[in-house]
């Protein structure tokens, strides 16, 4: 439920012993999870109130309340800005309300932002460089996220896994995103502590001097581009070089030369985090709103190109289908054909395949055949004839050997049976069976299935 600035102001009596307001408006701050107003009280004092909207963004203020505990009067005296300081609290059933002192200073939007002088710049990328030249033992001593490179990469592809089973993503953002994320070159940077909710609303600026940095609910370790999505979303490409240009100059570590890539890609992917954060929180103005932006955003990219977000350019979908399934055109005299489910080997003598009956059960018996003898030509008279009369199973090979199974679709569709071994009982081979009636001298399935017995239709008994 949304609290009007009056009611915050009567927290804030609460929260603060002795505050006695005399003017109220209204302080900008996210809506989706802050109610924020500016007091004047009595002494001409100002004051900030926050109150969360759900217990989450509770948790959120009463986490930069330990960080900023956390931010020692040693640390605060060596930032080019000043901190908030709270100076009272109320909690209300789960939700905690929070008093800060006043801080000098006023909100802009980004436009009159990066419209701004040189100074100007010079004194964001000052106080960029100042967040991201933190001990990180501020962080690690307060148990604050922290990520490495992989880490940070594998948690934006989750959320992107998140956010492409909404169904509302457009696939040329998804495609798009899943590229850049997937490009392992891309996440080579040095982790540091990140403001990790850096926007215009968080900056205090007077003239052409940022005198406060609010918002510090999202302190981590982790990646610094994150902190120049909002300046990289705003397209004016100078400003953002002279800021990030001072930026490099103040920093303790030389940026990584990919830091603008991921800049933007975080720019266009917090699109579909809100659009996420809207669906959670079932709100349907949120979600219309995040859905119309990710339109605009993919009609742009497509029409324009979008700004560079991964190393490697993203192969249009027609050039990767295309690679995916390569069709040869040259002539060959051999044409491909299914491979059927049985082979024929071809032996000395050619033999006679007849077409078996259909797949039966495998519980049921097995059709017979006749294996009869072929008639001895001239110079083979004196070779010995196989007896006639044998009964073997239905499905044998045109080598002679049976398999002891019928169709392989009609074995699948029966995974429990076993099928008999093929050396004995009604599964063994005509080799086996000839052997057993007539030879004393076991014989190969090459010297019974091609020189002594051709397969025939089984007749009835």
């Amino acid at each position: 439920m949304r609290r009007e600035p009056i009611e915050l102001a009567a927290v804030a009596t609460a929260a603060v012993p002795g505050l006695s307001p005399t003017a109220v408006s209204s302080a900008p701050d996210d809506p989706a999870d802050f109610d924020s107003a500016l007091l004047l009280d009595s002494e001409g004092k100002r004051w900030r109130v926050r109150s969360p909207r759900h217990a989450e963004a509770s948790t959120r203020l009463e986490t930069e309340f330990l960080v900023l505990r956390a931010f020692a009067p040693a640390i605060r005296a060596e930032l080019p800005f000043l901190m908030p300081t709270v100076a009272g609290t109320v909690r209300q059933q789960n939700l905690s309300t929070f008093v800060y002192s006043h801080l000098n200073g006023s909100t802009r939007t980004v436009e009159e932002l990066t419209a701004g002088s040189q100074e100007l710049a010079k004194e964001i990328g000052t106080a960029l460089a100042a967040i991201h030249d933190l001990p990180r033992a501020l962080v690690s001593n307060a148990d604050l996220p922290s990520y490495t490179p992989n880490e940070f990469r594998q948690r934006r592809l989750n959320e992107l896994d998140m956010a492409a089973t909404t169904g509302k993503i457009p696939p040329l953002l998804l495609r798009r995103w899943e590229h850049a994320m997937e490009d392992v070159s891309l996440w080579r940077f040095n982790p540091c502590v990140v403001h990790g909710d850096l926007h215009e609303d968080n900056l205090l600026v007077e003239e052409d001097r940022v005198t406060a940095v609010t918002g510090w609910t999202d302190l981590r370790i982790g990646d610094p581009a994150d902190d120049l999505a909002w300046l990289v979303a705003s397209n004016e490409h100078d400003f953002v070089d002279a800021v990030v240009r001072h930026y490099t100059k103040h920093r303790r570590d030389v940026p990584d030369s990919h830091l603008l890539r991921r800049a933007a890609l975080s720019a266009e992917f917090a699109l579909a985090q809100y659009l996420v954060k809207g669906i959670a929180a079932a709100d349907a103005e949120m979600i219309s709103e995040a859905e119309g932006m990710l339109a605009t955003l993919a009609e742009d990219i497509a029409e324009h190109g979008g700004q560079p977000i991964s190393v490697e350019p993203l192969p249009s979908p027609a050039a990767a289908a295309g690679s995916a399934a390569p069709v040869s055109t040259a002539p060959g005299p051999v044409s491909v054909a299914p491979v059927p489910a049985a082979t024929v080997s071809a032996g000395p003598v050619a033999a006679e395949l007849i077409a078996a009956p259909p797949a039966t059960d495998v519980s049921e018996p097995m059709p017979a055949v006749h294996v009869m003898p072929i008639p001895a030509d001239e110079d083979q008279a004196d070779a010995p004839a196989a007896p006639a009369g044998v009964d073997v199973p239905d499905s044998v090979d045109a080598d002679g050997s049976a398999d002891g199974t019928v169709d392989e679709q009609a074995a699948a569709d029966v995974p429990t049976t076993e099928v008999p071994d093929a050396t004995d009982g009604p599964g063994a081979s005509v080799a086996d069976q000839v052997e057993a009636a007539a030879q004393p001298k076991p014989l190969s399935a090459d010297d019974t299935s091609t020189a002594a017995i051709s397969i025939v239709d089984a007749k009835a008994p």
